[in-house]
């Protein structure tokens, strides 16, 4: 059996520090690192990661550089709502408010500065299909 030690996802930016404030301000992340070239977000329960690095710096490759295309992060909060409220009072770029989906999660989508989907979902409390 092959065993997962970690994961992490790795956002690719031209602007760390606006990268760094869309997701400290939204999500209880602290900055574990903060480098020119890399920032290391850390859930104060030390359970999730996220990481920013520069886009042009020389470890990503050149064909990864551009725009992000094909994916969205996904953060599960207790509110939804909550994380609207911040966006809107910090001008974040709203892609659609909250929502209650058929499959019992309110959803609320963002873009973050580098033009990743950011879908903050919440269960629906007693929510049954």
């Amino acid at each position: 059996m092959k065993t997962l030690n970690r994961m992490m996802t790795n956002i690719c930016s031209k602007n760390l520090d606006e990268s760094k404030v869309f997701y400290t301000s939204l999500f209880d992340f602290s900055i574990d690192y903060d480098s020119d070239w890399f920032i290391h977000l850390i859930s104060k329960d030390k359970q999730l990661e996220l990481g920013i690095i520069n886009a042009t710096h020389e470890i990503v490759p050149k064909s990864t550089q551009t725009r992000p295309e094909g994916f969205y992060i996904t953060f599960v909060v207790e509110k939804a709502d909550d994380i609207f409220q911040i966006a809107k009072n910090e001008g974040f770029d709203i892609v659609s408010e909250p929502t209650d989906t058929f499959y019992g999660q309110r959803r609320l989508l963002l873009r973050d500065p580098n033009g990743v989907i950011v879908d903050v979902s919440s269960p629906i409390p007693n929510f049954q299909f």
